[in-house]
């Protein structure tokens, strides 16, 4: 397997580039044995007009809005990040890359569930990083339903990308994986359709594109809302409602969204082929309309990439604060 962070030299750490090795942390924190952080997932292309970030302001944002669920205070604004962010993939020198920072409750003078008397810290990583579900995830993968269900709302919220949330992933991803798919589809708390282990669901049918609301305890996707707009520019009619399990061995097309997945067809259900077991012709213009954008070859009509900077600057060491 290649290693997505072989040559990665430079870590952004609460306000300084510090070395690749260098970014560590103590056994003691309190994200370790608590899972009190929060965390973005963004990507950032190598398009006609140069490197850009995919939405880079609404991720930022997000993960502003998570750290305030739980009253993670970041010291620094959200301009600031996104010029964090920038200067890391300029310092590593990487046209095209998946950015990954992450807040968190580092290592304080007391252990225990309180969180509040740990200090937050926060990181930035980049890396490349290329099809999540593989290369040839594009003409479809297989996914079973799993038998792990999606936490309450009530109990955690799905809004925020906390750390703590992805167990609940990993259990659905460890279940899919052993059993010979690529992905699982979780259920919510009352039997509806909710999302995969890290991305949301889409279907397709009769011409209509139906999503799961918010309520059914789905991550508020960025690239789920990328997929509305531009559906609903295409002149697709789009729902967000309920969905029954059953309606996943009935429906015309399925496919799920993410920022590591992008767009992903879904091929088949519990081995029960979607429509024809390829690609729909709905699933194929929305991923032709966002390859297009995130290219740079189709106008970028609502201003959803970030330039990163033509000059790749010389990163220097410098102390940790």
């Amino acid at each position: 397997m290649t290693n997505p962070f072989a040559g990665i030299r430079w870590i952004w750490k609460n306000g300084q580039l510090i070395d690749f090795e260098k970014a560590t942390v103590h056994v003691l924190s309190h994200a370790l044995h608590y899972g009190s952080g929060v965390f973005e997932g963004i990507r950032c292309y190598d398009t006609r007009q140069g490197s850009a970030v995919f939405r880079l302001r609404e991720h930022i944002r997000r993960l502003e809005n998570s750290a305030k669920v739980y009253r993670m205070p970041i010291a620094f604004t959200g301009e600031e990040l996104i010029d964090a962010c920038c200067e890391t993939i300029r310092a590593n020198d990487l046209p095209a890359c998946y950015i990954r920072p992450i807040v968190f409750r580092g290592f304080g003078h007391t252990i225990g569930v309180n969180p509040l008397h740990n200090p937050v810290d926060i990181f930035i990583a980049c890396w490349s990083w290329g099809k999540y579900l593989g290369e040839e995830a594009e003409s479809g993968v297989d996914v079973c339903v799993s038998s792990w269900r999606r936490i309450a709302a009530d109990s955690m919220p799905a809004v925020s990308k906390a750390t703590g949330n992805y167990l609940n992933g990993q259990l659905i991803k460890i279940e899919a994986v052993t059993n010979g798919y690529a992905e699982g589809l979780a259920l919510d708390a009352r039997g509806f359709v909710s999302e995969g282990s890290g991305e949301n669901v889409f279907m397709v049918q009769d011409g209509v594109l139906l999503t799961p609301p918010l309520a059914a305890s789905v991550l508020q996707g960025i690239t789920r809302d990328t997929v509305i707009k531009i559906a609903r520019d295409l002149g697709i009619p789009v729902r967000e409602e309920q969905i029954p399990r059953g309606q996943l061995y009935t429906c015309d097309e399925l496919f799920m969204t993410g920022t590591a997945a992008e767009i992903t067809p879904i091929r088949s259900v519990d081995r029960n082929p979607v429509g024809h077991g390829c690609p729909g012709e709905v699933t194929q213009r929305i991923m032709a309309e966002f390859r297009g954008i995130v290219s740079g070859e189709i106008a970028d009509r609502y201003g959803w990439l970030h330039p990163v900077g033509a000059a790749v600057r010389q990163a220097a060491a410098v102390p940790e604060r």
